[in-house]
């Protein structure tokens, strides 16, 4: 290992040189309160940023082992991440240069509290993942510039943000405590028969549409359970939480336009992740296997079975192995369920503003002007009782048009001007009162989810030579040429979300043999995810797997349904 001295007197040496001559610096360095490691260094200005490690022996950082026991350690992971991205702030030089020269970051959390390879904590160290811009003039290195940043910077932010002496214990707790009482309600939904709590005092309406931000306090209606549906859980560090418990079965939430209905179903799936301190969600909790589900024309659909929805199409096509490259609103919407099924989903969330209407519901005059043995489509409307009463899937869904839906309903959430009511007892009176003309389509029992083995031949883009795997944004992964629109996909939340299903899906390659169905493969690379997460992009010199935050299983099988490519047995 290298000391301080000799990272300034080789950053001196290459000064205006050709920026590949930072090649040179790769390596490791005592920097006296910190441990820095050059992992990888850009071929150019405009290349994405270099990336290098601090770290600090656990003697020295002194974290107390309460803070990181169990699942806490994401939590403070998390933290850390945030207090390192506020010091590069404070403690970051302003260096100007050509392209990416100067920039610092760090991939620290927004809103959710997602497990991050940013920081890693461990017995015997605590690691930040930072990246970086060397700078440089032109192409020409700006030696001075980089030894201010690398020599004098990185361990400014290592002393402010990676010491625990140098930090607010009680800040830390709160939000370490935070995530392990949300962590604590949602194991707990299930046994106390519930799918979703909503806490009382929540703030579920964002700043605008296209922020995650809360809405500012003076502005929203908090949301305050009704009577009737409000329970309580008790926690370890936050006293009582009361709020609304929303039970197993096939829950309704109407109401008016613009009454708040999408926006309580908004907090209800992202209610999946914790939240931090301020965000208004930090009470919303949802049970983990619950899938958002929506209608998605012109998706990839391969041999997926959705006879239990959709059979007799015209020219005899199959559809217990339904195929297109093309599919419908109906056909996406039936196949998104039957996928979120097999991986394992016990909730779905459906709003109809985002549904396929003839998949949701035929009317009875409808019924009678086109007879059932000329329409292919069984409505959700018939299939969402057996799929709780038989499978134990419940559903939350959004209804403001088809009050045939009061007929199969265990309960009814009224939104009025974002205040909550229940109006279960009066749906049911109007539903006996006014009856429905229509008839119940169903026919045929759920054959259950039957094993699709995913052909090795799916992945053949990846054994081509340099061929990349990558993603941009939020929606879009790259595997070799090919491009996965994930756009459709409303639970993920984080761009180094997406970046992870790309590292997942050339993972999982290992495991599919011609035999292993699509659930067992993503099953063992949560399997290895859960033993250790960087698996997925192994660290070695220059790579750096700062930049990834964990998804759910549910999203990877997404993408890997949507790949062009997916052949299945």
């Amino acid at each position: 290992m290298f000391k301080i001295g000799d990272l300034r007197r080789k950053l001196a040496d290459i000064d205006g040189s050709g920026y590949k001559a930072y090649k040179s610096i790769q390596g490791s360095y005592d920097l006296e309160n910190c441990i820095l490691f050059i992992d990888h260094v850009q071929a150019d200005p405009f290349a994405p940023p270099s990336k290098i490690r601090l770290r600090v022996p656990m003697e020295k950082a002194a974290f107390p082992e309460y803070l990181y026991q169990g699942l806490r350690l994401t939590a403070l992971e998390d933290k850390i991440a945030r207090v390192v991205e506020e010091k590069i702030k404070t403690n970051s030089s302003y260096i100007k240069g050509t392209g990416k020269s100067g920039n610092v970051y760090i991939d620290a959390g927004r809103q959710e509290v997602l497990k991050r390879s940013a920081v890693k904590i461990t017995p015997d160290f605590v690691e930040a993942r930072i990246a970086i811009g060397l700078p440089a003039v032109g192409r020409r290195i700006k030696g001075k510039e980089a030894a201010h940043m690398l020599c004098e910077d990185m361990p400014a932010v290592a002393a402010s943000a990676l010491y625990f002496k140098r930090l607010d214990e009680n800040e830390l707790k709160e939000h370490v405590y935070l995530y392990e009482d949300q962590e604590l309600i949602r194991n707990n939904l299930k046994q106390t028969g519930l799918v979703a709590f909503i806490g009382n005092g929540a703030v579920l309406p964002r700043k605008s549409g296209n922020s995650n931000l809360p809405m500012p306090e003076k502005q929203a209606i908090k949301f305050i359970s009704p009577a009737n549906m409000e329970i309580e859980f008790k926690t370890l560090h936050h006293g009582t939480i009361k709020g609304m418990g929303i039970p197993r079965g096939v829950t309704l939430i109407v109401g008016g336009g613009y009454h708040g209905k999408t926006t309580v179903l908004k907090a209800i799936e992202r209610g999946i992740y914790n939240h931090i301190a301020g965000d208004g969600r930090e009470w919303v909790i949802t049970v983990s296997d619950a899938v958002k589900i929506r209608a998605e024309d012109g998706r990839n659909v391969e041999k997926v079975n959705i006879r239990y929805f959709i059979d007799n199409l015209p020219f005899s096509q199959d559809t217990e192995r339904f195929s297109s490259v093309n599919a419908s609103g109906s056909t996406s919407q039936a196949a998104n369920i039957m996928e979120a099924v097999e991986i394992g989903a016990e909730l779905l969330l459906l709003d109809e503003d985002t549904s396929a209407t003839n998949f949701m519901i035929r009317d009875a005059r409808m019924q009678r002007l086109i007879h059932k043995n000329k329409e292919p489509i069984t409505p959700f409307i018939d299939r969402i009782r057996p799929l709780y009463e038989k499978h134990g899937i419940s559903t939350i869904l959004v209804i403001g048009g088809a009050g045939d839906y009061l007929d199969v309903a265990d309960k009814v959430i009224m939104l009025d001007s974002y205040r909550v009511f229940d109006v279960t007892e009066e749906a049911r009176l109007i539903a006996d009162e006014i009856k429905s003309d229509r008839q119940v389509e169903a026919d045929g029992e759920f054959e259950g989810i039957k094993s699709r083995i995913i052909k090795k031949e799916s992945f053949n883009m990846l054994k081509r030579e340099k061929s990349k795997v990558g993603s941009r944004g939020l929606t879009d992964i790259s595997l070799g040429k090919m491009s996965i629109d994930l756009s459709a996909v409303e639970q993920l939340v984080d761009s180094s979300q997406t970046r992870a299903i790309a590292e997942c899906l050339r993972y999982m390659t290992r495991y599919i043999d011609g035999k292993r169905s699509l659930r067992t493969v993503v099953d063992l690379v949560f399997r290895d995810i859960d033993r250790n997460f960087e698996v997925i992009s192994p660290f070695n010199p220059g790579h750096h797997p700062g930049d990834l935050a964990l998804p759910r299983k549910y999203e990877v099988a997404s993408a890997l349904n949507r790949m062009r490519s997916l052949k299945i047995e």
